[in-house]
């Protein structure tokens, strides 16, 4: 059985790899034969820090990693990994694109081993920010070639290789690293799968009423979690789990699924009159724990799963009591819900999560049931 597995999988991949030189690669984005969009990518946020040693390591002749690419049906190339480093090349040179124009050329620090690469730049320029052009010190043209000449391994992922695959390995060349987390990987292959339906759901995971149900801090957003709980509610609401996969699989294919069939409209409307009769019930507290009469604790993944959700699945039903009586409803269950014999479960020490889930669920729309 497993074989055959891997025969299957192996059949969905073809590859190719190149030696390419940086110049190269250079030429091709110019000539828009390789796309490089930052939008589905993890946010272009190297530090100085860290482009000064990309830099310092083509000039010493250190090998770079890899990038990924993946051949579209027109044979130009999407970047799906190396964002970081070809973006670090293409601003430091004054090449990449930003809007409809070009972002500002990058200075760069000292290093290590090239302590003269302090306020170091392709060409003086007046649009660099924060040092003025008589303080900036151009590298010479012998440099710019060695830039130039470096070379970097492609991978190339080639048809019939289908979507799946792509999102699959951009998942995995990514989740290695520290700077992006799961949910900004999840975003980016739902980004990858139809933007305008990553936009609607960020739209609407970003509306007070929401961030206030989940009370999400500033911290927290930057770290994407309303995101998450946004695509977590979708995903238990709207794609049966069947206990096999890993919760964070399960909330991974489920996003990407909700997004090839990219019914936007259909899911901001469930997560904003969901959210929205909660807060009109109970504000910031209504997925966190009733006890002695008043809420306390912060908003877990139990509250989302079984009441957030559990409303969900029952809303049109809830809604047909009327505007008070359904409030009244969802209010006397929310603060009943937690003193349910079964809630207990739900929380036990070494609980993993497919079990939870399985648990949350199914119970929260039976308990939500008018």
């Amino acid at each position: 059985m497993l074989l055959n597995e891997i025969e299957q999988a192996q059949r969905l991949v073809r590859t190719d790899a190149y030696q390419m030189s940086i110049g190269e690669i250079v030429t091709m984005y110019e000539d828009e034969e390789i796309t490089i969009d930052p939008e589905f990518q993890r946010l272009f946020r190297w530090e100085i820090g860290q482009k000064s040693k990309l830099i310092e390591s083509l000039l010493l002749g250190i090998p770079i990693p890899s990038i990924f690419v993946f051949e579209k049906d027109d044979g130009t190339w999407e970047l799906i990994d190396g964002l970081q480093r070809i973006s670090t090349i293409l601003e430091f040179m004054g090449r990449l694109r930003e809007g409809d124009g070009l972002r500002p050329p990058s200075i760069l620090e000292a290093t290590k081993y090239l302590p003269s690469l302090h306020n170091a730049v392709w060409e003086r320029s007046d649009r660099i920010n924060d040092v003025p052009e008589a303080e900036q010190s151009a590298i010479d043209k012998s440099l710019q070639l060695a830039i130039r000449r470096s070379r970097i391994a492609v991978e190339i992922l080639k048809r019939p290789s289908d979507d799946q695959t792509k999102y699959d390995l951009f998942q995995r060349l990514n989740a290695g690293g520290t700077q992006a987390n799961a949910q900004e990987l999840r975003n980016c292959v739902v980004l990858m799968i139809n933007g305008a339906y990553y936009r609607d759901i960020k739209i609407a995971a970003e509306q007070a009423v929401f961030q206030a149900v989940v009370s999400v801090s500033g911290d927290q957003q930057e770290k994407q979690r309303h995101m998450e709980l946004a695509m977590r509610f979708l995903a238990h609401a709207l794609v049966p789990y069947d206990g096999r996969l890993d919760v964070e699989e399960y909330i991974d294919e489920s996003s990407v699924t909700l997004a090839e069939q990219g019914d936007a409209a259909g899911a901001v409307d469930l997560l904003n009159r969901t959210f929205a009769l909660l807060h009109e019930v109970a504000g910031g507290d209504a997925l966190r724990r009733f006890e002695n009469g008043q809420h306390t604790g912060r908003v877990g993944l139990v509250g989302l799963e079984a009441i957030a959700v559990g409303v969900a699945k029952n809303l049109p039903a809830i809604q047909a009591l009327g505007d008070q009586p359904s409030k009244d409803f969802v209010k006397q269950k929310i603060e009943t819900f937690w003193e349910q014999p079964q809630v207990a479960s739900f929380t036990s020490p070494g609980l993993r999560g497919t079990v939870r889930i399985q648990r949350t669920v199914p119970f929260g729309e039976a308990w939500f049931t008018p």
